[in-house]
């Protein structure tokens, strides 16, 4: 039996994201009003387990997806890995190995990507990218997801990016890509995102009229922005940089750069912010913020991103 595994938005590609969000749209509808600890009508998931790893700390996504496989009638595992065998030496495969035997899925936030591809290739469940270094694509899933609920339409928007060329640009360059939108990232030199990735979106995006460009002015960045999209400047694990905090500084998200982009951009922010940094209080807080919203919406996409694992949407899987 083929297993799907969830370790980048292109494991499900543009039909299977497509599926999450619909999905996503219409369970999120469905339980207006509900207690949140009450199971979806269905429980599709009833008596299924998943187990969450967790080498880095984590708020959105820990609740999130313990909340998502409830409400879809499952149950969960949350482990730390430094009180598992993992963080005294045992493999990642064995790790993986191990776990198959005794739960239906696993979902691992982590440093390195090489640890999640070889999570995924030794177990015989479901594995999911609950972060890495390299990408994010969970957020990313929620932040299509926020997008449409504000009334973009993805195919030939612009989405603007503004600093640290990070993990969450990377899924959000990837979803260009997928949906043929534009992205216009605004960074420092030294800071720009993987060229793979970019390389990649634009060979997608090859003949429409969508683009991802690196600009090294924000105002060019930000320009014509249906979505405006930051994230804190120093990452988890990263060494606060006096020097990168201050290359960043011209590229804070606030009303001076948001009136550059349409008049009714959406901005985002996966969180958690610092504010006063990467975007001041009055963006953050605004009447064109949709973060909190976007903070809810990863429930509702993790839970279709568990159900698009399981085989449960119909999104062309074998």
């Amino acid at each position: 039996m083929l297993v799907h595994h969830f370790l980048d938005l292109s494991s499900a590609g543009a039909d299977g994201v497509a599926a999450m969000l619909a999905d996503a749209l219409d369970r999120k509808q469905a339980r207006a009003g509900w207690p949140k600890g009450k199971p979806d009508a269905d429980r599709p998931l009833d008596g299924r387990v998943l187990a969450m790893i967790f080498e880095k700390s984590s708020t959105r996504t820990r609740v999130s997806f313990d909340m998502a496989i409830r409400q879809l009638g499952g149950t969960s595992i949350v482990m730390d890995a430094g009180s598992m065998q993992l963080g005294r030496g045992e493999t990642i495969a064995d790790t993986a190995r191990v776990l198959s035997r005794y739960v239906d899925a696993i979902m691992i936030r982590t440093d390195d990507p090489v640890k999640l591809e070889e999570m995924a290739e030794y177990a015989t469940v479901p594995v999911i990218n609950g972060l890495t270094d390299r990408s994010h694509p969970c957020q990313i899933v929620a932040d299509l997801l926020t997008a449409i609920e504000k009334g973009v339409q993805l195919p030939g928007s612009k989405w603007a990016w503004l600093g640290d060329g990070n993990n969450v640009l990377h899924s959000i360059i990837e979803a260009a890509g997928l949906f043929g939108f534009s992205v216009g990232i605004g960074c420092p030199e030294g800071y720009d995102p993987d060229d793979s990735f970019v390389r990649e979106a634009n060979a997608r995006l090859a003949g429409s009229n969508a683009r991802v460009t690196i600009e090294r002015d924000p105002v060019r960045a930000a320009a014509d922005a249906d979505v405006v999209v930051t994230d804190t400047w120093v990452s988890m694990g990263q060494a606060d940089s006096a020097d990168k905090i201050a290359a960043m500084t011209p590229y804070q998200v606030n009303r001076a750069l948001m009136a550059h982009a349409r008049p009714q951009a959406t901005f985002l922010h996966c969180l958690p912010a610092h504010r006063g940094e990467e975007a001041t209080d009055e963006i953050l807080d605004g009447n064109q913020s949709a973060i909190w919203d976007e903070a809810e919406n990863r429930l509702h996409a993790q839970k279709a991103v568990l159900l698009w694992c399981f085989g449960l949407l119909n999104a062309n899987q074998d």
